[in-house]
Order: structure tokens, then sequence, then C-alpha cells
């Protein structure tokens, strides 16, 4: 599989992204902001955690407008994987590739730590490894991860199953870490192309990071 990871001024993920892909045998091609195409035959299309543009305005609100996001959304209207991870979940909103919107940590407050997640769906190239309430632990690094959406598009995203996962404590009893919506952690798009979330998967693939649970997800996309 071929992944391209999207590298804009501020980000700082994408060194781990690609360590976890190539760990999974994954060819991964670092992509930066200026490129105006992905490289070729490219399967999935990961947006990196960080700072983009120093989250100024908004996280993401910035980056939506740099000149890969052109050959980014042409791959994601086309049908293909796209994976936002913290800012890339942020991204992703400000694009409308997903629904909804982030506001500030309730507390106000930068989160790092690990935090536990409950699957909520698993009908999914990137959850299917796991079994609807399986809990695992991710950890969480961000100030807007507070997830937004009016009464009618929560319908919507429980109807058509794109609500992935939630906040949850190591029992699996929901445990709000910033004010998110209904707990919300992450999202995907009603093809089930697009997927976003606030938790960063690579950096748990590895037991010397104490947690392994992220390489499981990652894993489901080698079947794209």
């Amino acid at each position: 599989m071929k992944v391209a990871i999207v590298q804009l001024p501020g980000t700082n993920c994408e060194k781990d992204t690609e360590f976890a892909f190539e760990t999974l045998g994954c060819k991964s091609t670092i992509v930066w902001h200026s490129e105006t195409t992905l490289p070729k035959k490219t399967d999935l299309v990961v947006l990196a955690g960080g700072f983009s543009y120093g989250d100024y305005l908004r996280s993401g609100a910035i980056a939506q407008f740099s000149p890969i996001m052109n050959a980014v959304r042409d791959h994601a209207q086309k049908g293909g994987s796209v994976l936002g991870i913290c800012n890339g979940f942020q991204i992703l909103l400000e694009m409308g590739l997903l629904p909804g919107a982030m506001r500030r940590n309730e507390n106000l407050h930068f989160i790092s730590k690990y935090h536990h997640l409950k699957v909520v769906n698993n009908n999914n190239v990137f959850l299917k490894k796991f079994s609807i309430g399986n809990v695992v632990s991710i950890p969480i690094a961000h100030a807007e991860g507070n997830y937004y959406i009016e009464n009618d598009g929560l319908q919507k995203l429980y109807d058509n199953e794109q609500v992935l996962l939630k906040y949850c404590d190591k029992d699996g009893v929901i445990s709000n870490p910033n004010g998110s919506l209904d707990s919300i952690a992450g999202i995907c798009n009603t093809q089930k192309t697009i997927f976003g979330l606030m938790p960063h998967p690579e950096r748990a693939v590895d037991s010397t990071l104490h947690s392994t649970d992220g390489i499981k997800m990652l894993e489901g996309f080698l079947s794209i």
C-alpha cells in the first residue's frame, strides 16, 4: 500500500506517522504542502497532526488553502481513502470533507495524555479489526478537540454509522476530557472513505510507548 503523508508548516507528527505505516510494510512518502500533486498510485492520504500554520485563526483554517489540498480534495472526491489525525481531523472539518466543527477544549487548556476510547462502529476499514465495545488506549494532545455538530447532523452521523470512537475510561464508561459532543473522538464520511480522529494512533504502535492499540487501527487500511 502506498501512503502519502501531508506535511504543512507547523505539523510535527509526519515522521511518527511514516514510522507507523512503514512498520506495517507500507511505502510512505512525506509530501510538502507546496506540492500540487500526490505520488502516483497513492492509496491513502494522511493529514498528520501538529499545529499547521501555528493554529492561527482556527486550527486547520489556513491549512485548507495550501496548494496540496486541491490534490487531497480530488483524491477524496474520487473515493480515495483519507485519514486525518488531530490537526488533520481539524483540517478535514475546515475543508468540509467531514461534517461538524472543533471548539476549544471545555477547560480551555491543552491536554496531553493517554486516554481510553470505545469502539462505536466497526463497519469500516479503519476499525474493522476491532469489535464494537472494545476499549483501546491512545494518546491525545490537543487544545481544540471539542467536537460539535448541530442536532440534525448528529442524528445523521448515528443513522449512517459515522460515529467511530468515543472517549471513555478503562472500563468503557464515558469519560470526556474536552467537552466533545456525545464524547465523540472520531468520525467518518457516509461513504466510509474519509476518517478523522483527535487521538494519535501513530503514537501507539510500539510496546515501549505503552500501547500497540494504534497499529491495529492502521492495519485496517492494508485492505484498501
